[in-house]
């Protein structure tokens, strides 16, 4: 199989949502037949060039689950399924990032503010930049405040990405920004913000950067400001 091949079919495999052998598909013919995980893993035995591979497999097949799912075609279990075959294939590919010369578009600590425990969407955004080429810390849900602050001065990102979907929790997200600012952070980190309840004239009153309807936007966003 040659490797124009490989990367169609793993770009295939993407947009259907398999991330084994043992899954179906969203539509009939797959099952059984080798899925993202097994394709990449043949594509790095092969040496399939590992840009290319990330590029046109895997952020080629979730640029079209994005347009089928702003178009309604998908819905959210179906980006979920897609994005977990991603970040299973990006997990297989991490070791060999260096040793291929593909390099770290930049830093994204990502994290669901204290009191909400949400992390689909956060989740979604993780696996999407990852394979869009950034390095992904993920401190999880209900981060308290200064341990955001502190992972910022500490792990130095070039972007914070701040998720809530209650709006009782959202307001924990201007007390990130304002320990930001105290501590001399702000001016060093661009801080992207969504989730249900924010809204670009949210985003605007506590100071944010951005703000991202969806993880398509934030990979947008970051590609454009990396």
């Amino acid at each position: 199989m040659d490797s124009t091949t490989l990367i169609d079919d793993i770009k295939t495999n993407v947009i259907q949502g398999r991330v084994t052998s043992d899954d179906e598909g969203f539509d009939e013919g797959f099952e059984g037949k080798p899925a993202t995980v097994e394709l990449v893993e043949k594509a790095l035995e092969e040496g399939v060039d590992i840009k290319a591979l990330i590029v046109d497999g895997l952020t080629g097949g979730m640029n079209i689950v994005g347009e089928r799912f702003e178009t309604g075609v998908y819905l959210i279990p179906d980006m979920l399924a897609a994005a977990e075959a991603v970040g299973q294939a990006m997990d297989i590919l991490s070791p060999h990032l260096e040793s291929a010369g593909v390099e770290s578009k930049g830093k994204f600590l990502i994290v669901t503010v204290k009191g909400d425990l949400h992390d689909i969407g956060k989740n979604i955004v993780s696996i999407m930049l990852k394979g869009a080429g950034f390095k992904i810390v993920d401190m999880g849900t209900d981060v308290a405040t200064d341990k955001i602050i502190e992972a910022v001065e500490t792990h130095k990102p070039d972007f914070l990405g701040m998720s809530a979907l209650l709006t009782t929790t959202m307001r924990e997200m201007p007390n990130v920004i304002d320990g930001l600012k105290s501590r001399g952070l702000r001016d060093n980190v661009k801080v992207l913000i969504g989730g249900a309840p924010t809204s670009p004239e949210f985003t605007e009153k506590i100071g944010a950067d951005v703000h991202c309807a969806d993880a398509f936007q934030a990979v947008d966003y970051t590609n454009a400001n990396a």
